[in-house]
């Protein structure tokens, strides 16, 4: 795991006891075993849809307690590349703004729109925002890594990418190379599973 816990110990063990909440409902409501296949084409005998973790109350909340507790306080907006990234972004900032802190929430469409001012942006993000990319699932890490080039050419710095599980184990690799930071909230193995890209 590529998450620091809190120097607290107190908030180190609530963090590890919020992160074990959100690994049990992820193994309740979005994990599935059996035979599938991966949009790479690759077989796999498990498969997780984050979504139905992000979409649940109880889950989001889960989610933007652990994500909250790790996300660096100079972080300014939170988005990523639709669909993946908005239940997500938008639960988290919603939850935020209920314990007083503000983040401008935004979503990267798949392309420009034709019409309007804002292209592939919709919502929030302003020019020299920092910046989280969220994401429920990342394997190869394509689509955090694609929402981190529209936002450097908005003109807001992508300084960290926090999937909800990081299912490939491949994608930090990738934000490294681009000086990204890369902080699952939960991992393939902390699911019980080995890393597959």
């Amino acid at each position: 795991m590529n998450a620091a816990p809190p120097a607290d110990p107190t908030a180190a063990a609530d963090l590890e006891a919020r992160r074990a909440d959100l690994v049990a409902h992820l193994l309740a409501h979005s994990v599935r075993t059996g035979d599938f296949v991966l949009k790479s084409g690759k077989p796999t005998t498990w498969f997780i849809d984050s979504k139905q973790t992000a979409c649940r109350p109880d889950g989001i909340l889960l989610v933007a307690d652990v994500a909250l507790a790790l996300l660096p306080d100079d972080i300014t907006a939170i988005g990523g590349l639709t669909a993946g990234a908005d239940p997500v972004a938008f639960g988290i900032a919603a939850v935020a703004a209920t314990r007083g802190r503000e983040l401008r929430s935004f979503s990267i469409r798949k392309e420009a729109k034709d019409h309007g001012v804002t292209g592939r942006l919709a919502g929030a993000l302003q020019e020299g925002d920092r910046v989280a990319i969220v994401e429920d699932t990342v394997t190869r890490g394509s689509s955090p890594m694609e929402a981190a080039a529209v936002v450097r050419e908005l003109g807001a710095e992508p300084v960290l990418i926090m999937p909800i599980v990081d299912r490939g184990g491949s994608c930090g690799a990738l934000a490294e190379a681009e000086g990204i930071r890369f902080l699952p909230l939960v991992t393939a193995p902390d699911l019980g599973f080995a890393y597959e890209g």
